[in-house]
């Protein structure tokens, strides 16, 4: 019996099909890298100008700078600088926390951190918030997003941070992804603030038919509400693609603590 010989070139398209698939699959790594250390940096730059721009006319610890008046509403300034110091920290902090460099090879110094990040910023800066929240006599709406901001943001932190306490990081990694998410969602709301404001400005005359307050409140209520969940649904397609993509058994902490060197930072350089 003959046997027919396989010709020479459909096994060399084949090996070389298999090569630049190799090829194309080492290449993908390489671009996410590059895309995880180009958004640090962005992130890294916006806090650092936020922080800049917005928080040196608190550090004078004078109560005019707040909007109620220190007579009426005497907690008022210190529970707003319980609030404004609790956030920079919180800010500050998730910089690093989101460095998977500094989680690689420091993990130490990434716990730590972490623990400054729940201890001494977010929930100082979500108590302090919705207990302003809850005296704000400017517009209920925007008072009712931040509350409900203020609670979610302390919820999704304190479960993220539950589960690191318990061994369970691939999970503590996607609810700080959550909580990292609400933190820095004020940036969002510095942005889209002056467009919003102007937009509605424009419709002064023919939507609110020249009531400046109504206006004044919808543009508020737009620019509290917008950017903290525009910025929260993201997030979350963004981890149900990820998880589409990996689809990966839940470990339990024992699992997990014996991978860890392997394991991912708690925001992957994709």
């Amino acid at each position: 019996m003959s046997s027919v010989p396989q010709p020479s070139v459909s096994r060399t398209r084949a090996g070389d099909e298999k090569r630049n698939g190799h090829q194309g699959r080492a290449a993908r790594p390489g671009r996410r890298r590059l895309g995880g250390r180009i958004a640090l940096g962005v992130l890294a730059a916006a806090v650092v100008v936020f922080l800049s721009l917005f928080i040196p006319r608190y550090l004078s610890f004078d109560p005019s700078v707040g909007r109620l008046s220190p007579a009426e509403h005497p907690l008022y300034f210190p529970v707003l600088m319980t609030h404004v110091l609790g956030a920079t920290v919180a800010m500050s902090t998730c910089v690093l926390q989101v460095w998977p460099w500094l989680r690689r090879r420091h993990r130490r110094v990434h716990r730590y951190a972490g623990r400054i990040y729940v201890l001494a910023g977010v929930w100082p800066a979500a108590a302090g918030a919705l207990v302003i929240s809850v005296i704000w006599p400017f517009g209920p709406v925007s008072a009712l997003s931040d509350i409900v901001l203020a609670l979610l943001w302390f919820s999704v932190t304190t479960y993220g941070f539950v589960l690191a306490r318990q061994g369970w990081y691939a999970d503590h990694r996607r609810w700080m992804l959550r909580s990292f998410t609400l933190t820095i969602s004020i940036i969002f709301n510095r942005i889209l603030g002056l467009p919003i404001g102007m937009y509605l400005a424009s419709q002064l005359d023919t939507t609110f038919m020249g009531n400046k307050h109504f206006m004044e409140q919808a543009a508020s209520a737009a620019a509290t509400w917008l950017p903290w969940t525009v910025a929260f649904i993201t997030v979350e397609w963004w981890l149900d693609r990820e998880q589409r993509r990996r689809p990966e058994p839940r470990l339990s902490p024992a699992d997990e603590e014996l991978s860890a060197d392997q394991a991912p930072a708690i925001v992957q350089e994709t």
